[in-house]
């Protein structure tokens, strides 16, 4: 069950508001990727902390006035990477999926997106790649890999 503003871990309750609901956003995003609650709080709480430090005052307000509906259910217009920190220097791969083509950030315990066809997955994996300015690896149907792009503005 996804956490919110009212219902949420015990260890998380000493936590400025606005840091905790990070940690509920991160946690919550982290639990549905597959990772178990006690890794997940954790990580999420050193991940918020480290968020408020560095967030400007409109990204501190926007998280302020999230709503507990919004921290339960993941918003699918939001990218993965803005929730989990740790993902923003990890690569984007295309990969053949059971159910089509899956795009999946480097060391994800799971896809962010499944499409019925390659193009799509390609298309949203660059995407997002190019936002974070890392790279793209597009493999083949048998898993090798067919191509690699690196979208580093650095």
């Amino acid at each position: 069950m996804p956490w919110d503003a009212t219902d949420y871990p015990d260890s998380l309750k000493n936590l400025d508001t606005t840091i905790r609901k990070k940690a509920i956003e991160i946690a919550n995003a982290m639990i549905e990727e597959g990772f178990k609650e006690d890794q997940a709080i954790p990580i999420a709480t050193e991940q918020a902390k480290e968020w408020y430090a560095n967030a400007n005052n409109k990204e501190i307000n926007q998280m302020k006035n999230k709503t507990n509906k919004s921290l339960r259910e993941r918003d699918e217009k939001e990218e993965d990477f803005n929730s989990r920190p740790e993902t923003l220097e990890k690569g984007e791969h295309v990969y053949p999926h059971d159910n089509g083509w899956a795009v999946q950030v480097e060391d994800a315990k799971q896809p962010a997106f499944v499409f019925n066809n390659k193009h799509d997955a390609i298309d949203r994996a660059r995407e997002i790649a190019q936002k974070k300015e890392t790279h793209l690896v597009i493999h083949k149907a048998d898993g090798s890999i067919q191509e690699k792009q690196s979208y580093d503005e650095k």
